[in-house]
């Protein structure tokens, strides 16, 4: 079968190769993608080798694409004892023989960089999004089959995941928090890290070699945004609103991201996070999600030039990872503006549209997109294998 997932270009760059110069803005490129091949054809070694790749991203509709798109995981689907299994074993087995191999290639950079990078996150089922104990028992298993220092189970920042995340980093658990749309939501899990470490802590356990990221969605935001725009623009006769609203596109998503930032960054001035940080903490770094551009009007790097700042991470979908080696611009935008962003964020509650809803509906919509390429993935095991969801 003819594959149409889109893997990353390896030609080589001219020049200096933009990708490998995040990290000297202290920004850590991971990769939005995995598939058996690139594991076993070398390809994701170069990557680490030229592109400076810190790190590994996976999620059900990745191994959804990944599964369905060719034969690579047909020692697995179509081997004699596959129809004695369902096909969630099935789909775990592939899945954490995936994040294992890659969390042994990235082996090197997690001890080079003495535990900053070096991570493959395995996500648990978007099912258990809204149960808290049944995440935070799936947290555990995984992370115990797994069995590699440098995965990270993905926990979604729901309300019902936010006590799953603070108990199992408590019990030493490394966790990328998924889908944060809102501050408000970021607050809440940055609290979470800080109060696991502090039991830990507590207890005289070691801090030092917890990590975690918390995972933030930038472009689905301006999507949500832009055609609530449209929708307005509709209907509105007053001039001075209408240019008001025309002069939010595309700019609230790297707006709310950026005071998302500032607030991580007064969080670790904080005497309570210094603390920790004195006992060995790493600080949870915020991880840019969701960075290709929707909007073909939009720069197609759009979202990764304008979130480059120290002590972040850009996790990056195979085309906007290979623009970006291609015409990628450095320089250290994160923190420009902070007070345009602010305004940018009134101007949008003055325009009549509230981030809370918007937020709140991404959220939702997200765990959705999560969930129907999860159970399309069981379905399409369930009858390459011939066995029971």
């Amino acid at each position: 079968m003819t594959t149409t997932t889109r893997v990353p270009n390896l030609a080589a760059s001219k020049g200096e190769n933009p990708l490998k110069g995040l990290l000297a803005y202290g920004q850590s490129p991971w990769l939005d993608f995995i598939r058996r091949n690139i594991l076993q054809n070398g390809d994701l070694k170069k990557m680490i080798a030229n592109d400076g790749l810190r790190g590994m991203t996976s999620n059900p509709a990745i191994f959804e694409k990944a599964i369905t798109a060719g034969d690579d995981y047909n020692d697995i689907i179509k081997a004699p004892d596959a129809k004695s299994s369902t096909a969630m074993a099935l789909y775990e087995k592939i899945a954490i023989r995936d994040v294992q191999d890659a969390a042994d290639i990235f082996g090197p950079v997690h001890q080079e960089t003495k535990g900053r990078d070096g991570y493959v996150s395995l996500e648990v089922s978007p099912n258990l999004a809204f149960d808290t104990q049944a995440t935070l028992e799936e947290a555990r298993r995984l992370w115990k089959t797994v069995n590699r220092p440098n995965v990270m189970i993905k926990i979604p920042g729901t309300p019902q995941g936010v006590p799953a995340i603070r108990q199992a980093l408590s019990e030493g658990i490394n966790i990328n928090i998924t889908l944060l749309f809102a501050q408000s939501a970021y607050e809440e899990v940055a609290e979470a890290y800080i109060a696991a470490l502090e039991a830990r802590a507590g207890k005289g356990q070691d801090i030092s070699r917890i990590a975690s990221v918390a995972s933030f969605f930038v472009s689905r935001i301006d999507s949500l945004v832009d055609s609530t725009i449209d929708s307005k623009l509709k209907t509105e006769a007053n001039a001075a609103k209408k240019a008001m609203l025309e002069s939010l596109r595309g700019k609230v998503a790297i707006a709310n991201a950026r005071r998302t930032y500032a607030k991580y960054q007064e969080i670790i001035a904080t005497p309570r996070w210094k603390a920790l940080a004195a006992k060995g903490a790493q600080t949870q770094r915020l991880l840019w999600a969701s960075t290709s551009t929707k909007n073909p009007k939009y720069r197609d790097v759009l979202y990764v030039e304008e979130l480059i700042g120290a002590d972040t991470v850009d996790t990056v979908p195979p085309a906007t990872f290979d623009a970006f080696r291609d015409h990628g611009k450095l320089r250290s935008s994160l923190t420009e503006d902070v007070a345009g962003a602010n305004k940018t964020m009134s101007d949008l509650e003055a325009a009549g549209i509230s981030m809370k809803e918007v937020t709140e509906k991404l959220l939702t919509d997200a765990v959705k997109l999560f969930q129907d390429p999860f159970n399309k993935l069981l379905d399409a095991i369930t009858k390459h294998a011939g066995v029971s969801a």
